[in-house]
């Protein structure tokens, strides 16, 4: 396609761009790719080039694109009221309307919506809540928060240091020293193959209850995970695992921060990961889902519990010294109340199950059985395949190799996008909740011609 312009060398010149190779960017030796639009699963770059999106964006764009019901909601409220502050009990009747909806779907015990744009500031606001929380109660020692190794919870510097993957810490001096890790529930890569998942979940277990002893429970304010590791692996935690974690975080009067900037709104086949698997969080992070992307908004929903406390800071201290200037921004409300309300009209909750189920049965068939796959795995439509050097002795490929990385690029070469995840071999996928079977199982073939191409 001719194009009579200098976009591309307006690109490479003067955007700077996340998760990019900059110099490679720059000197033009990395791929330069604009996106005009898209329809239901579909995208199309400004090359002509449509493309099956099998990771939904950055696991975001749940209901597909192109729904004009979520772009009409916009433009409306763009004309009614583009902007107002949500400060000093300031609203719109789109974050209000907003706030209900979301508490109507989340856990019984939860109690307000706090507004802001992105899941990185969701957790940045949730650990000064929960610092705010500790003081208030007279415990100023209670302040440090385990993560997760493989966990991701933001690119910030609290959030960057929660996240648990190296790529997000290296020369950034992160993590922070209020932060500290614990095993992240990773069956596939266990050090001992003998391990059954039973044995394994006892182990993550007695790691965390080792660390809380070695740091005194005295001084760790609150646990974080994805009730499935997104990022680090697109990995399911092993059968029994959030049960025990709970019990040992009640035990040690932990409080639970639930990150569902992923999981939130349907992607496991259920409304919240947290019903799911039984989670009683203290805090949820909410994001991506909330509007599915198609406007910023983000939230934290805290807990009876702690919004007890909260209202009594505010009697011994004065206003909550917290907010940001787009908290609850009345764009971004009114694309999530039109969002959850097309997720309910077109079943999409039920949807991402059933389609989830058929889709990860349709990979098993078309990989389980390669040489160099060690496992296919996945909850709902978040999937992923770790690919592997010896399947039996489970012997992984050298990062030099950057096999996940030559696939993901193979399988695009086919038409179809997902993601090359960090640290390790692992080919992810979460399209949106509008996948049908026939493109569950395009995505599925694709997958295995582009694993053929790379590995035979």
């Amino acid at each position: 396609m001719l194009k009579n312009d200098m976009l591309e060398q307006w690109d490479r010149d003067n955007f700077f761009h996340p998760s990019t190779h900059l110099a490679q960017f720059a000197r033009g030796e990395a791929p330069h790719r604009v996106i005009k639009g898209g329809t239901g699963c579909h995208i199309e770059d400004r090359e002509g080039n449509r493309l099956l999106d099998a990771f939904a964006g950055l696991y975001c764009v749940n209901v597909g694109y192109g729904r004009t019901d979520i772009a009409d909601a916009i433009a409306d409220q763009a004309r009614e009221l583009a902007y107002y502050h949500s400060y000093v009990g300031h609203g719109t009747e789109a974050s209000i309307t907003l706030a209900k909806m979301v508490l109507d779907r989340a856990p019984d015990h939860m109690s307000k919506v706090y507004f802001g744009l992105s899941g990185s500031d969701a957790n940045e606001t949730n650990i000064k809540l929960v610092w705010y929380y500790n003081n208030i109660l007279g415990r100023p020692e209670k302040k440090k928060i385990i993560s997760r190794w493989r966990g991701y919870h933001g690119s910030g510097l609290m959030t960057g240091s929660l996240t648990g993957l190296e790529l997000f810490h290296k020369k950034f001096d992160l993590p922070l020293t209020q932060v500290i890790h614990t095993e992240a529930p990773y069956y596939f890569r266990r050090d001992d193959l003998d391990m059954d998942e039973a044995a394994f979940t006892a182990h993550c277990v007695a790691e965390l209850e080792a660390l809380i002893a070695r740091e005194g429970a005295d001084t760790i304010a609150a646990f974080i995970g994805e009730p499935v590791l997104g990022t680090g692996g697109i990995v399911p935690p092993p059968a029994g695992y959030w049960a025990a974690i709970q019990e040992v975080l009640e035990r040690n009067d932990i409080l639970l921060i639930a990150d569902e900037v992923v999981t939130g709104f349907g992607r496991l086949g259920t409304m919240m990961g947290s019903a799911h698997y039984d989670l009683r969080p203290d805090l949820i992070t909410i994001a991506k889902g909330l509007t599915s992307a198609y406007a910023p908004l983000s939230g934290s929903i805290v807990s009876d519990r702690m919004w007890k406390v909260l209202e009594q800071g505010t009697d011994e201290n004065g206003p909550i010294g917290h907010g940001w200037t787009y908290s609850a921004h009345p764009i971004g409300a009114a694309a999530g109340v039109a969002n959850l309300k097309l997720i309910d009209e077109l079943n999409l909750v039920q949807a991402a199950g059933d389609t989830g189920a058929y889709f990860q049965s349709a990979l098993r068939n078309a990989l389980g059985d390669h040489a160099n796959v060690g496992e296919v795995r996945g909850e709902g439509l978040m999937a992923a395949v770790e690919f592997v050097a010896d399947r039996d002795g489970r012997r992984f490929f050298d990062a030099s190799e950057k096999v996940g990385p030559r696939v993901a690029a193979a399988l695009l070469e086919e038409g179809v996008i997902g993601r090359a995840m960090p640290q390790g071999d692992i080919l992810g996928f979460a399209p949106p909740f509008c996948l049908t079977r026939e493109e569950a199982d395009e995505v599925a073939g694709k997958a295995a011609k582009a694993v053929a191409a790379v590995l035979g």
